[in-house]
């Protein structure tokens, strides 16, 4: 899934937008400039006629954490409710004004399965405000952010927040359907002997839990296996999954000394202490790198923990208006939202191809090349899945037989990693 922006510096307001919206963890994401030399002079508006503009007013999010620590007692509305608080905060927005909120989240609570609704009411917004959750594995927190932007854009809201939400420490673990099945029985059963009859059915297997798994319910594969298996398709080694991760690291690591991530709001664990950064940017070496072993195809394959996303905990949470509600607010808007695209690949062999599918065409679908863009940015949870997706970019073959394009024309400006 690709969304286009457009910033507001080539216009007379110039800030920028830094917020990272969905809820990825910084090793694997990539923020790429086109050569300098091949940019265009002037730049697009991209106004489409009879169609309101989008902006975005503000972004905020909890610091991102490794699963299984400091946010691991909590739930997942706790985590969307700090982010709500810290968009309200940051933003002095009044809670009446806002039309509709919308949470994206991969894994769902059960016991709060519409999560932006009890987030929304935690934080203090009005039980009239409505609320809904979407799910689109990764791209939920985005899918959650265009759905507002259709609202707004058809005119049935002016004022939208949007976000996204995820905690990998309590993911929902089940029983078997077995023992499932057996104790809706009891429940229904009216008399001793039926009970009785039903509980002589019961074996010591039906104890085994269900583990829930990050995997696509049709090839059964997880995200790290099919990154691997793309990553070989490509010949990504291992050393370069591992120097783009320890690069990624490293410059997370530096923004975050420099204080360059000013999405972040500090968050008050009950019982705790107060989270102000996230805790997973951890720069290493190359030689540590080299000692992990592989952790999903074994004992060949080249997907390590290190040059991997970790599993996350955390929650964002973005302000978007209609450009005239903004500006009769006195907000300064921070960018353009004008177009976005979603693709679908073949879950077994282009799963995680998404970037290379969706960008030629949100792009051309804005009337737009690769030489009118400054930065491009892609989040995604593995290194030899990004540097995949920059090699099939860059390959007439590609483009030909699985693209239906003549050439590489729509591929990435890239001369090695920018610094």
């Amino acid at each position: 899934m690709t969304i286009l922006t457009y910033p507001f510096k080539n216009l007379p307001t110039a800030s920028k937008w830094a917020l990272r919206f969905s809820i990825r963890p910084l090793s694997c994401s990539s923020q790429l400039r086109a050569a300098p030399a091949v940019q265009t002079k002037t730049k697009k508006t991209l106004a489409k006629p009879n169609i309101r503009n989008v902006v975005v007013v503000d972004g905020v999010r909890t610091p991102f954490l490794l699963s299984g620590t400091s946010y691991k007692d909590l739930m997942p509305h706790d985590l969307a409710r700090a982010a709500l608080t810290g968009l309200l905060h940051r933003t002095s927005v009044p809670k009446e004004v806002v039309d509709y909120i919308i949470f994206g989240t991969v894994i769902q609570e059960v016991k709060t399965s519409n999560v932006a609704r009890e987030a929304a009411l935690g934080a203090g917004f009005s039980d009239k405000t409505p609320a809904h959750t979407v799910t689109m594995a990764c791209i939920s927190a985005n899918q959650a952010m265009t759905t507002g932007v259709g609202l707004i854009a058809s005119g049935q809201c002016d004022v939208i927040v949007a976000g996204g939400v995820e905690l990998m420490s309590d993911v929902p673990i089940r029983h078997s359907r077995k023992m499932r099945k057996l104790m809706l029985d009891l429940n229904k059963a009216k008399s001793m002997g039926q009970r009785l009859s039903l509980i002589s059915k019961f074996r010591f297997n039906f104890l085994a839990p269900e583990l829930p798994a990050v995997s696509e319910f049709s090839t059964s594969e997880t995200m790290g296996h099919s990154a691997d298996r793309l990553a070989a398709a490509f010949a990504v080694s291992r050393l370069e999954q591992d120097e783009y991760a320890l690069r990624s690291h490293s410059l997370a690591k530096k923004a975050q000394d420099e204080g360059l991530l000013s999405d972040v709001v500090p968050f008050k664990v009950p019982g705790k202490d107060t989270v102000t950064k996230d805790n997973g940017i951890r720069p290493s070496s190359l030689e540590q790198m080299a000692k992990l072993k592989p952790a999903f195809i074994k004992p060949y394959g080249t997907v390590t923990a290190a040059n991997s996303s970790f599993l996350t905990d955390g929650a964002s949470a973005m302000l978007i208006m209609a450009e005239e509600k903004a500006l009769a607010m006195g907000y300064k808007p921070k960018a353009y939202l004008r177009d976005f695209m979603y693709v679908s690949q073949d879950p077994k062999d282009q799963l995680l191809l998404g970037p290379t599918y969706a960008t030629p065409k949100v792009l051309e679908k804005a009337g737009l090349t690769m030489n009118d863009i400054d930065a491009f940015e892609f989040h995604e949870a593995f290194s030899g899945q990004i540097l995949a997706n920059f090699k099939a970019m860059d390959s007439d073959w590609f483009a030909e037989n699985y693209m239906g394009r003549k050439t590489k024309g729509h591929a990435m400006i890239v001369e090695a990693y920018p610094k």
